[in-house]
Parts: C-alpha cells; structure tokens; sequence
C-alpha cells in the first residue's frame, strides 16, 4: 500500500482539537487495555480477507476509496462522536451538514429545498417513498425493472403497491410500458433513476416528465449512483445529457456521497423540491429539542441517531473539491468515464467479447464472451472472471437478458439471463491504468483459451 497522509494529517489536527477544550478541568480517560494493541493488530490481519477496494486493479463493484481528508476528518469528529439528530448533540456537525447538503442541492439547481444526510441510499430512498406514501396513499409507485431492488423491497415495507416496467435494450426504463401502467389511473409516484447499478444506464428523464404533465404522478429520481455526473453532463451522450438537463424538475432526488462524493460509509443524501413535506416529518419529543428555536436536522429525518462525522467528512471534502462545472472533482469523474468510454472501445474491436449496443452512459461497462451457447458463455464469464483475480484484476459478474445482445443473441426463451463481465471504473486513476488493466484481461482470456 502507499504511504497514508492520514495518520500525520489526524495527529496534527487532533492537537489543535485538544486545544480548543484546553480550558475544561483535567481528567483522565479510561486507560486502554495492554492487549488493544495485540488485538488491533488482529484486525489489521483479518481485514487482509477483503479485496483491494482502494487499488485501481479493482474495478469490480461500487467501491470507490474516501478521500484521506474525508478519513481524516471523520476520525478527528470521531474523537467527540456527535450525533446530527439534534443540535444539542450535535452543535457544529449539524451547521455542517446544512452547508454540505446546501451544496448537493446547489449542484441541481435547487436552492429552496428540504434535505439531509441518511446513513444509506437505502434509507434515503425509503424517505422519499415514504413521503410519496403520505401524499397518495393508495396510489401505485412504479420504478423500471432495472431501477434497484431496495425500490420494491421499501414498497413492501411502507405497504406500497410496487409494479415494474419493463427495460429496454440499454437498460433504460421503455416509456411505452410506462405509459401502459401510467394509463391504468392508479400511479402516484415513478421512480427514475439515473445510473443503475448494473450497466449505469440514465433513464429517459425528459421524457418521463412530460409524461408527468399529462398523468400527474409524483416522480422521484434515485441518482444515488450517477448524480454527480451533473457536473459534467455537457459531455456525456445526447440521451444522458437530456436528462441530466431536466433534473431539477424532480420532486425528490437521492444521491449518495459515499459513491462517487469521495466519503466513507455510510452517507446518503435525500433531498425534496417542496420543503413543506416537512409537515409530515412532525413531532413532539419532551427531551431532544430545547437548545435552539432553528430547525433541528432531527425533525426533517425519519432516522434519529446519525453520525455527525458523516457530515463533517463531507463539508471538509467540500472545502477542498467543491462539486462544481470544471473542478478538479468533475475532472476525476470525467476520467473514469473516459477510462469507461476507452474500454468499451477496446472490448468493441476485440472479436472474443460482445459488449451492450451502445456506448457506456457513465462509467460502467459491461460485456459477454463470444461462445456458442448461452450456458457456454456464462461458464466462460466465470472462468475469466476468476483468472483476472487471479491476475489480481477484480471485475464484477453480473447477469443480463441474452435479448439486450440482439440480434446476435436469439433466444427461443425471451427471459434468457446470460452472465456477463462488468468493470465499474469510478476512480480517476483507472484512466491511466487502463493499459494495465486491459492486458491482465487479455492474460486472463488467454488462459481460458479465448481466440
């Protein structure tokens, strides 16, 4: 591993820290445990099973590596540990959290808003159902069969009728089976999302808004993966960029800063176009809100206890890479698309591999080997799979519809799955590993014995 900043970056700041508290009256914690040290260096060994997340030879799942300032600053708030549900837990990570998720906003055009950090996309997106929920009850919420199954799952949980509508080729949700559902006359929420977690396809956002003036639902964009691409949507792809150009239209957006915004785990943002959703976030506590008469971060989250350092990590990041047009933080996106963009080429002009009909929308790539069989071409995938691992290259498996080949992949059976490759590139570095990564590829097809 290279040399971590944070330790020194941590030292120095937790010095000035203690500082600040200098005034209170000495005391003395309670004294670690002679066997801290043999036991941490325990976990330093067993964290060894995992894969190399932080490396640019892993370019398998969503995992992209905290900035060392976002570490730094999580540990050092750490060191006080405040909890964001109430300002009195939470004094300075809550006015944090307001600035950092003021930006979010910013970044899509919003700046009358309601919103806050969630320990997940998951919980953030259970908020923006739940308030969907609370405005039509008894109304549908339908979501492409692409969108992420935590939409359905939430659904159930609230008590919500889900229905799916069907994909196109690209991943996309098809807006003539949306419209299908649309003219039933029971939809009340649509869930578009833009970039899905299997292939980062961009929904036809527009599009689905003029649907919206026609049907009158409430729509929520999960862009928990691809919503920072707004800073660089001028140079993503027609469709893409379309929607992108439409999303402030939204009623509700998740974005996750714990993907592309450089954080740890876990930092979910959910924010709403009408702050008066606020009213159904209502309640009386006798014992958590009495130090200020400014809103509480408590009283517009359906969590209570948050992790104030989560908040702390974000502003920091903020302050050194703003999320703006242009920046050195819409750079770095830019690079792993273009890492995406140039493997996608490469897969293209290489006859052993059949890559999705068009080119990526973000920074996902995904492709199946050439073979004679549907089962042949799976068990293949598997096999490369293993050896690019072996070559310490992590990729991700992922299943598709054989249909989404067409018409190089006929099937008799239209609900054919055949798996696949998939490379998320979402770090900035992998453009300049691309190289590296495309011969452990080769290396690996070569030992399966792919012409």
């Amino acid at each position: 591993m290279p040399t971590d900043p944070v330790p020194g970056l941590l030292s120095r700041a937790t010095e000035l820290l203690e500082r600040e508290f200098a005034a209170l009256p000495a005391w003395q914690p309670a004294a670690i445990d002679d066997r801290a040290e043999g036991i941490l260096a325990d976990v330093a060994h067993r964290l060894k099973n995992n894969f190399p997340y932080f490396h640019p030879l892993y370019a398998g799942q969503m995992l992209k590596p905290p900035h060392p300032l976002a570490r730094a600053a999580y540990a050092l708030a750490m060191s006080i540990n405040p909890n964001n549900h109430a300002r009195d837990g939470g004094r300075a990570s809550s006015e944090m959290e307001i600035e950092a998720v003021r930006q979010l906003a910013g970044m899509f055009g919003w700046t009358e808003y309601l919103g806050h950090l969630c320990s997940s996309g998951t919980l953030a997106n259970l908020e923006a159902l739940w308030v969907a929920g609370q405005l039509a009850p008894k109304s549908r919420i339908v979501g492409s069969a692409q969108a992420h199954y935590t939409h359905q799952r939430i659904s159930a949980v609230l008590r919500l009728d889900y229905a799916t509508v069907a994909a196109d080729e690209r991943g996309r949700m098809d807006l003539t089976a949306l419209e299908a559902e649309l003219s039933k006359g029971d939809v009340g929420t649509v869930v578009a999302t833009l970039g899905t977690t299997a292939v980062g396809a961009v929904d036809p956002l527009e599009a689905i808004v003029a649907l919206r003036g026609r049907y009158g639902f409430r729509l929520h964009v999960d862009a928990a993966y691809g919503g920072y691409f707004k800073l660089i949507a001028e140079s993503l792809d027609e469709p893409a960029r379309r929607a992108y150009a439409v999303i402030q239209q939204a009623d509700s957006i998740v974005i996750d800063p714990h993907k592309h915004g450089l954080q740890p785990y876990g930092c979910g943002c959910v924010l709403f176009r009408d702050a008066g959703v606020g009213k159904f976030y209502k309640h009386d506590s006798p014992y958590t809100y009495f130090t200020s008469h400014e809103l509480h971060l408590g009283e517009i989250s359906l969590e209570c206890s948050r992790a104030g350092a989560a908040a702390v990590a974000l502003w920091a990041t903020h302050k050194l890479l703003p999320p703006v047009p242009g920046g050195e933080f819409a750079r770095g996106l830019a690079d792993g698309r273009a890492a995406a963009l140039e493997l996608d080429r490469r897969l293209r002009s290489d006859a052993r591999f059949l890559p999705l009909p068009g080119s990526p929308e973000l920074d996902i790539v995904a492709w199946r080997v050439k073979a004679d069989t549907l089962e042949k071409s799976s068990r293949l995938a598997h096999q490369v799979f293993e050896l690019c691992a072996a070559h310490d290259l992590h990729l991700a498996l992922v299943q598709l519809p054989l249909s989404w080949f067409a018409p190089a992949a006929q099937s008799t059976n239209s609900d054919a799955q055949v798996t696949c490759l998939r490379s998320v590139l979402m770090k900035p570095e992998h453009k300049t590993w691309l190289d590296e990564i495309w011969q452990r590829i080769s290396a690996a097809c070569a030992e399966a014995s792919l012409h």
